[in-house]
Order: C-alpha cells, then structure tokens, then sequence
C-alpha cells in the first residue's frame, strides 16, 4: 500500500457535475428482502430519468451475479460485499452520476462504512420500513419458505439480524403507504439535493 499514489486528474467531478447540471448522489435503499427496495429503486430511477437526472441502478442480485460472485453471505462476506459496492458508488460520484442502490444492509456498522466511504454529504438513506410478517407473506421470491425450512442459512430477518436504521433521511412503510406516494416523497426530497452551488 505505500507504493499506491492515486492519480489526479484535470477533469473533476465538479467538472463532470456541470455538464450533467445536477449533483451526484448516493440514494441507498434498506430493508428486508421482500419489502419493497427494488421496485420503489426503480420507480424513483425512472422518474428521475424522465426529469433528465443521469442515474445508474446496482442492486443486490446483480452485484452478486458479477462483481462480488466470489462472496457467499457469512457476516464477513456481506461486509465485504457492501464495502465493494460503496467504492463501486464512490467511482459512481465521481463520474458525476446519481446512483440508485438496493441492499439489504441489515447492520449498523456496515451503514455507517458505506457512509464513511461515499460520503456523508453525497449519501441519501431510503429506510423502507416492511414489517417481517408482510415481507415472509409476500415471499416474492420464495426465500423465506427455504429460510424457514432451513435450506438457507443466515437469512436475514429469519436467523440474522436487521437492524433497523434510525438515521436514514426518508422512511417509507409499504403497508401504509402506496407505490405513487412512496415514489413522490423520496423524489421530492432528492430534488432540491441535485441542485449544484453557485460556485461550482
């Protein structure tokens, strides 16, 4: 690692912020498999996308599938897989892209590393708060009926923690609220956010 001197460039994000006309961000959606994550990310990306914000999804599976395929799902390894995925949005930001990201990211510790990574003037934090008892009857993906068969091990909200974060910016409650509200509510708080200062 003493060896390692990062390259500095003439072309900033600042620069790259300019042409796109909107800041970077980092919008991370938590919650429990099956709560609503990934269908609220991509309705939000798409509605940002209408209003001509540059976006990029990652998201769990997809990450899984490619980049961290050599992770399995001990409490070290999701570390690692989030830790990966924030440096992957940090090169994101850069870039001057908004980046819509789906995780579970069930502990604290973790969140906080994501944050610390990113940054936590570039990290909006999209608590989507479904209850366990919602997310098992839904078992989009039949995830919970092998959890509870015990075909898979460490399967958060089952037999590893979720941690609910009370830090995040927006809290969502898909029992309560619909797909337009929740999606209106977070782009109405990212929207004043992507505003660039005057002096950039």
């Amino acid at each position: 690692m003493n060896n390692i001197i990062p390259q500095e460039y003439n072309v900033t994000q600042n620069c790259r912020g300019t042409i796109k006309g909107h800041r970077p961000l980092v919008i991370w959606f938590s919650g429990l498999s099956g709560s609503g994550k990934s269908t609220l990310a991509n309705l939000v990306e798409k509605d940002l996308h209408k209003k001509g914000i540059h976006t990029y999804s990652l998201d769990g599976d997809n990450i899984r599938g490619g980049l961290n395929s050599n992770l399995g799902f001990s409490e070290a390894d999701r570390t690692e897989n989030l830790r990966r995925i924030a440096e992957v949005s940090k090169l994101f930001i850069d870039s001057g892209t908004l980046i819509i990201a789906a995780f579970i990211s069930p502990l604290k510790t973790d969140r906080e590393l994501i944050k610390k990574i990113i940054g936590k003037e570039n990290f909006i934090g999209i608590f989507v708060n479904t209850s366990i008892e919602e997310c098992e009857r839904r078992d989009v993906k039949g995830l919970y009926k092998k959890a509870r068969a015990g075909e898979i091990k460490d399967f958060t909200g089952i037999n590893a923690p979720y941690e609910k974060p009370f830090d995040f910016d927006v809290v969502i409650n898909t029992e309560e609220t619909g797909l337009e509200e929740s999606v209106n509510k977070i782009v109405n708080y990212i929207q004043p956010k992507l505003r660039l200062n005057s002096n950039e």
